[in-house]
C-alpha cells in the first residue's frame, strides 16, 4: 500500500487514556541504538517518528510531560500517559514543543512505519541485527545527506516561526 494512503494512523498507551492520531507521514523515522534511549525504554532501542506537533491530534486525556536528562545535556520531555505511565513521544530540547518524536510501538498499527536510519550504532546490542541494505550511522548523522528534501523543507516552517534549533 503506498505510504500517503495509510494516513491518518492512530496510536495510545496501554489502557487508552492517551489516545492521539498522527495525521500526515512522519519526516523522518528514527531508530536509537544510544545508551539513553535503551536506559529510556528498558529494552534494546528506541523507535522514533520524527513529526511536526501541528499534524499530531489528541484524541483522548493528554499526556502528561516529564522532563529528563538526555546525554546531550539539553534534556528531553517525555509525554507519558498519567494512569499507566507509557511514554507516547518525546520532545527535545532543540526544537521545543515544535517537534515530537512518537513512540512508533505506540501506534496501533507500527508495521507502518519502519525505521529510515539506525543511529548511535556503536552501542548497538550485539544481539540486534540491522537488515543489510538498511540506512545506518555509528553516531548521529548529517540530515541533509539522510532525509527526502520534503522532509528538510517541511522541518524548517515549524522550526523557522519559532526560532528553534537543532533537533
Amino acid at each position: 500500500m503506498p505510504a500517503q494512503e495509510i494516513f491518518p494512523l492512530e496510536g495510545g498507551c496501554d489502557c487508552r487514556t492517551v489516545r492521539y492520531r498522527m495525521e500526515i507521514r512522519p519526516l523522518f523515522v528514527h531508530c536509537c541504538h544510544c545508551r539513553w534511549c535503551q536506559r529510556e525504554t528498558g529494552t534494546a532501542f528506541a523507535l522514533n517518528a520524527m513529526i511536526e506537533s501541528e499534524h499530531v491530534t489528541t484524541l483522548a486525556a493528554e499526556p502528561v510531560v516529564i522532563d529528563t536528562p538526555s546525554a546531550s545535556g539539553i534534556g528531553q520531555r517525555i509525554a507519558r500517559c498519567p494512569n499507566c505511565h507509557v511514554a507516547v513521544w518525546s520532545n527535545y530540547g532543540g526544537a521545543g514543543d515544535k517537534m515530537r518524536f512518537v513512540r512508533v510501538g505506540t501506534l496501533d498499527a507500527p508495521d507502518h512505519l519502519p525505521p529510515d536510519i539506525h543511529i548511535f550504532t556503536t552501542s548497538k546490542q550485539p544481539w540486534v541485527v540491522i537488515p543489510p541494505g538498511a540506512a545506518v550511522v555509528p553516531e548521529y548523522y548529517d540530515r541533509e545527506e539522510h532525509w527526502p528534501a520534503e522532509s528538510l523543507a517541511r522541518r524548517r516552517v515549524p522550526l523557522e516561526k519559532s526560532g528553534a534549533g537543532r533537533t
